[in-house]
């Protein structure tokens, strides 16, 4: 691998803080159900929190609530080493809230109490000064939702791309938040994959987003389409690295899946920190090979953190010797 320049290497993560709020009933719906298990989440605050368990520099935008969970979101990355100047702590709005209970027949029965994440406005992440960061990161689930924070997801892109700085992109498509207007998640995806210079989808997101049939025909579309090296998870059968035209799946390693929750953020998380030692045009020049062992590494770490229950509990046990 060539050698890593001593400039910047600090990431900044942009969009959704919020509680996840596990119903631990199994079986029950929300409706039914009797205890929950108050969980940080949202996916850029756990590719932040995956980048600082292993050791990187990372900055987290977002907006919270000014209330109890929001004060815990904070402390939360705080514990991590994740700077919190950027997120906002909200007077007026309540800090976001996803309910989830997993139903007898694997279905989830889901609802999104929106308040403060999608509040961060534009006009609010006018202070950030790209020069500080090697990396900015965009995993939009929330972001592509209407209000302030989708126009703050664009001018933050546009400003990336003005300053020259990489663009990280993960989708995160979540069907129950966008079941009723699925095209506008696609044509807002294409924005960015168009623009970014690495994007990770899952197989299901790169069928949707392509409007293919099969994960081969997916693959030659976004290679037709875009010019990021890409990636596509697969589950236990490893990563699809996309580079220049060319595709090869990247094995992952054997364990006993505890929960599968945060795998694809530390994936995406190990991917930028190793990243994050090299200035934009030094990742151009990485070959395949060098593309290979990023991505085994990042599989590595999505695949530990399902050993342990809960991403913020299995991200307490990143570090860099699971490269090694």
């Amino acid at each position: 691998m060539i050698e890593s320049s001593l400039g910047k290497n600090k990431i900044l993560c942009i969009g959704e803080a919020l509680i996840d709020m596990i119903c631990t009933d199994k079986g029950m719906s929300l409706t039914n159900g009797q205890h929950f298990l108050k969980k940080p989440g949202g996916a850029p605050t756990n590719v932040a929190a995956a980048i600082a368990a292993l050791g990187g520099q990372v900055d987290l935008a977002a907006k919270v609530g000014n209330d109890p969970f929001g004060k815990h979101l904070i402390d939360t990355m705080e514990s991590f080493g994740v700077s919190t100047r950027w997120i906002i702590q909200d007077e007026s709005s309540f800090t976001t809230f996803a309910f989830v209970s997993l139903m007898e027949d694997g279905e989830r029965d889901f609802y999104f109490n929106r308040g403060a994440d999608g509040q961060l406005s534009r006009h609010e992440l006018e202070g950030i000064v790209l020069d500080d960061y090697s990396i900015v990161h965009f995993g939009s689930a929330t972001g592509f939702l209407p209000g302030p924070l989708q126009a703050a997801y664009q001018g933050m892109l546009q400003k990336a791309l003005q300053e020259k700085v990489f663009i990280s992109f993960d989708p995160n498509y979540r069907h129950l938040l966008f079941r009723n207007n699925t095209q506008t998640f696609i044509d807002q995806s294409w924005n960015f994959l168009e623009r970014c210079h690495f994007f990770k989808l899952s197989d299901e997101e790169a069928l949707l987003l392509t409007g293919s049939n099969t994960l081969s025909d997916a693959v030659d579309m976004l290679h037709q389409k875009t010019t990021s090296v890409f990636a596509i998870t697969l589950g236990k059968e490893g990563t699809l690295l996309g580079y220049r035209g060319k595709s090869s799946i990247i094995p992952s390693i054997e364990v006993s899946p505890v929960d599968t929750t945060g795998a694809g953020d530390a994936f995406v998380g190990a991917v930028l920190f190793q990243l994050s030692r090299y200035s934009i045009d030094e990742i151009g020049e990485l070959n395949e090979e060098d593309w290979a062992r990023v991505i085994f590494n990042g599989n590595k770490a999505g695949a530990r953190t399902c050993e342990y229950l809960g991403a913020m509990e299995a991200f307490k046990h990143l570090n860099t010797s699971i490269f090694k």
